[in-house]
């Protein structure tokens, strides 16, 4: 719509009666600081008269119901860059749902959309679809809906604080027809089911700050929880585009700091660039029309802020040679002995390993009972580090295994010499740990299953361990997972029974929760993969990234102080990458690590 075309106010004002809970408004008066909508003796009721002042009309009848659901795309919360790709996000996202909407903006560049229905929704079944919204709009504010008494929102039409009004952007007619018509209960179903990720990483959040508020005492967690603690700064600058202006005198060095940030952990330019559309909204807001200029410059200026130490002559860039450490609590290669296997004969031999685990190995393991479930995804991960690293000696340490597992890593270390023992002298252990070298374990073929290996034929697909997304569905999801992914065919549900070993319950709530989440679906009585279903971005959606970074940053640190506590008796000064940082405590894992072995 043109700027000629746009509604006066006096017109936009015959909307607010269609969109208010009840017919009442509040004046907006300044109190203190604060700009406020204080609760009145007498509430005036909404006429065709625009209200002189700032007025906001009620959401929630005198019953606590809501007729309209109204999203508040504010920029206080963020910038207004960050609140128009956000408009735009929750455009896509209705849309997909079948649902009809109206929008406006005010003055200082916050958006409104809203949302009516034909049947209202109770307080707190609109309060949960909001906050739900919520996790997909980084700008948008959800307490208008999570207060029952005093919600309230300016509609248009409404004088603003700051001078002018609140604009409708969708036509006069359409708007009006939208909020005659309203959403059917079928509609707001379907958008329920567009929020599933987000519903229930909501429900999970809440259960657990209600079981902790229920038990005082003080309890050792084995895991961070998703959304625990404060965000970092550099992390909510990234999101929002809001910095603290007492630590960045500037736009400029806050967008240092945070790409100083994702160098030190490891990103490149292209992922960098990639989430400007995706995770880091803010950063995108930060750089405005300039991005394409200073992004690349930046970018390569952080690069060479965080490969060398302050103060000290950057070294010469070398390569990585045989005797590089695969990672933190790795051996070195060896120079001499046998002949190192061919990545071919690597493929083959996990292959072979993978036909003996489905064979027999799982089916001997599920004797184990509750523990044989992680021993069983322990041991997919192993053969996963086989293939990925073209190597039969393991070395990886337990912290390593525990980020691939979801699990803690004394967990790891408890189950390791198990596997062994139970895995028929397939994982054998052929040196200890020592210093900062893990124990070493060799994965062969033993001769006795060498005949059926080759008799079997290969499965497809790849084997993985725990993919980010089943931390937040549990081990027998994963499993059940696996047997629809590499079936030989779609499975009905009694031949994943019979395949996984798991319980008829265990199956069929694991079945019905990755079906709520379309990962998967059926026809007739057969279960297939959703091919469109990105694991990773469901892994986003439901908030379990921020456990699995939390717990990769939690490593960093436990290794730095391990690592330093044994340089101390070397006399070696710790390596600058081995230090704690303020900066770098939450570490941010580059979108390529999602699809490794690890993850």
């Amino acid at each position: 719509m043109s700027v000629g075309t746009l509604p006066d106010p006096a017109a936009a004002w015959v909307l607010a009666p269609l969109i208010a809970g009840q017919p009442t408004y509040r004046m907006g008066r300044w109190i203190g600081q604060r700009f406020q909508y204080p609760r009145p003796t007498t509430a005036p009721k909404i006429t065709r008269t625009v209200p002189d002042r700032p007025a906001a009309v009620m959401l929630h009848g005198t019953d606590g119901s809501v007729a309209t659901l109204c999203l508040d795309l504010d920029t206080s919360k963020a910038l207004k860059g960050v609140v128009d790709s956000d408009a735009a996000l929750l455009r896509t996202l209705l849309g997909d749902a079948g649902v009809v909407f109206v929008e406006d903006f005010s003055p200082s560049g916050g958006r409104h959309l809203y949302v009516p229905l034909q049947e209202r929704l109770s307080h707190s079944e609109a309060r949960e679809l909001v906050e739900a919204l919520g996790r997909v709009a980084t700008s948008l504010d959800p307490s208008p809906h999570q207060n029952l008494t005093d919600g309230c929102i300016r509609v248009p039409g409404s004088a603003h604080k700051s001078g002018g009004h609140q604009t409708l952007i969708t036509p006069l007619s359409q708007a009006y027809d939208v909020l005659r018509r309203r959403n059917t209960p079928a509609t707001v179903a379907a958008l329920r089911v567009v929020l599933a990720p987000e519903l229930r990483r909501n429900r999970i959040e809440k259960d657990r700050q209600a079981k902790a508020a229920a038990s005082p005492r003080p309890q050792l967690t084995r895991m961070p929880l998703p959304g625990a603690g404060s965000e970092s700064p550099l992390r909510r600058t990234a999101r929002t585009g809001l910095y603290d202006t007492a630590r960045y005198a500037s736009a400029s060095e806050a967008r240092m700091a945070v790409l100083n940030h994702l160098a030190a952990c490891g990103w490149t330019l292209a992922q960098v660039t990639g989430e400007l559309t995706g995770q880091f909204p803010g950063l995108a807001a930060l750089y405005g029309s300039k991005q394409g200029r200073l992004l690349p410059k930046e970018w390569a200026n952080a690069q060479a802020f965080t490969s060398s130490t302050p103060g000290e002559k950057q070294a010469p860039a070398q390569g990585r040679g045989k005797d590089a450490f695969i990672n933190d609590t790795s051996l070195t290669q060896p120079t001499g002995g046998a002949i190192k296997p061919s990545p071919a004969s690597i493929h083959q031999l996990v292959n072979d390993l993978e036909n003996v685990l489905y064979a027999v190995l799982d089916h001997r393991i599920q004797t184990h009972g509750r523990e044989g479930l992680s021993l069983r995804l322990l041991l997919r991960g192993l053969l996963g580090y086989m293939r990925t690293n073209n190597t039969n000696l393991v070395d990886v340490g337990c912290r390593t295994l525990a980020v691939a597992l979801g699990k803690h890593h004394a967990t790891i270390a408890r189950l390791l010499p198990r596997l062994a023992a139970a895995s028929d002298g397939i994982l054998i252990k052929v040196m200890d740990a020592r210093h900062k070298a893990a124990d070493v374990y060799l994965i062969e073929l033993p001769e006795q299953y060498q005949q059926l290996a080759r008799e079997l034929t290969w499965r497809k697909g790849k084997i993985h361990a725990i993919r980010p997304v089943f931390r937040a569905l549990s081990d027998p999801a994963a499993l059940v997972y696996e047997a629809i992914e590499r079936g030989r065919h779609s499975p009905t549900t009694a031949e994943i029974i019979r395949t996984t070993g798991l319980s008829r319950s265990a199956v069929d709530i694991a079945l019905a929760n990755m079906e709520a989440l379309a990962m998967i679906y059926r026809v007739s009585r057969a279960w297939s993969v959703t091919g469109s279903t990105n694991l990773s971005a469901l892994a986003v959606r439901l908030g379990v990234m921020d456990e699995y970074q939390a717990h990769v940053a939690r490593n960093r640190r436990e290794r730095a102080a391990w690592h330093a506590y044994l340089d101390r008796f070397a006399n070696s000064r710790v390596p600058e990458s081995d230090l704690y940082d303020a900066e770098r405590d939450e570490h941010w894992v580059p979108p390529d690590e999602l699809i490794q072995w690890a993850a």
